[in-house]
């Protein structure tokens, strides 16, 4: 986990260093203090500037944010009793292209991710806004081994509704297997239906052919046992693969599966991060900071 921006009073030293060396000025103790002043300020004015504030400030604080997923699981539990009432409704790529013979006597589940879906995690891009840092793989194990998480507002409620209908819930997440525990414990103390006879958190890696993150292999393992009638979530790579792909491939991709949306699939906000973030500078996260900040700049459209 880094710093999002370089140490201003570093860089300000050098340069101050710089010139006293070239000029053969010396400072005297007020000046000094008055520019240490000014690196302070300059410091605290470029640590506010996190680029994840506001995303996180308005999950945490929009009645906005909580009214949507709200909505959305409202929606959700509608599409549920009509999908239950269709033994050829899938929300599965995978099985539709089987054809309904393949599924339609498979018993039901519903397919949630996990974070931004049923658990918010905005407490640790909290963490992150207030200590100027990026996410890090070392922070994010962290924070779900503390099993934290609040659920997102309306996804306790739905998971409920299901399970008494007789649907299994799934869990199908991008953590990795090693925090698997930990994630059930936070769902567990949280109340979320989890099936004590089998393992419904399938987690990334938690066998070899679930090592990539697209969820593909994962899906078409349950879509083997369910009729999988909803998928839930928060980014594209929930519903279908490959959407690790340009911003403009995307929405062409997107608008393959005008059906889905809203019925098969419900979808999430998530304004802090995701595959539609990565999109906009390639996908390559070791980028520096201020280069992927130039790169989201470039792919704003003004129309002016």
């Amino acid at each position: 986990m880094t710093r999002l921006l370089p140490s201003l009073s570093w860089i300000l030293s050098l340069v101050l260093l710089a010139g006293c060396a070239s000029s053969g000025t010396s400072y005297t103790q007020a000046e000094a203090d008055r520019i240490t002043s000014t690196i302070d300020s300059l410091r605290s004015a470029a640590d506010l500037r996190n680029p994840n504030l506001h995303s996180t400030l308005w999950q945490q604080t929009a009645v906005e944010y909580t009214g949507v997923t709200r909505g959305a699981y409202r929606l959700a539990e509608v599409m549920l009793d009509r999908g239950l009432q269709d033994s050829t409704w899938t929300a599965s790529l995978e099985q539709s292209e089987q054809g309904s013979d393949a599924y339609r006597e498979l018993p039901p589940a519903v397919v949630l991710d996990v974070d931004e879906t049923v658990l918010d995690n905005s407490a640790y891009q909290a963490r992150l806004v207030l200590d100027n840092r990026s996410y890090g793989t070392d922070s994010w194990k962290a924070w779900c081994r503390e099993a934290k998480a609040d659920p997102v507002p309306g996804a306790l409620a739905f998971t409920e509704a299901a399970a008494a209908r007789g649907v299994q819930v799934i869990y199908l997440t991008n953590r990795d297997a090693d925090v698997e525990a930990a994630t059930r414990e936070n769902l567990k103390d949280l109340g979320f239906p989890l099936d004590p006879d089998e393992d419904v958190i399938l987690t990334q890696g938690e066998i070899p052919a679930w090592t990539p993150s697209d969820k593909t292999p994962r899906r078409e393992a349950v879509a083997e046992a369910y009729r999988i009638v909803l998928l839930i979530g928060d980014n594209f790579g929930d519903f279908a693969g490959e959407v690790d792909v340009t911003v403009e491939q995307r929405r062409d991709r997107a608008e393959q599966f005008q059906a889905y949306w809203g019925t098969r699939w419900i979808t999430l906000p998530n304004p802090q991060y995701g595959s539609w973030e990565g999109a906009t500078f390639g996908f390559d996260y070791a980028l520096p900071p201020l280069q992927k900040l130039r790169d989201k700049h470039e792919t704003l459209r003004p129309k002016r």
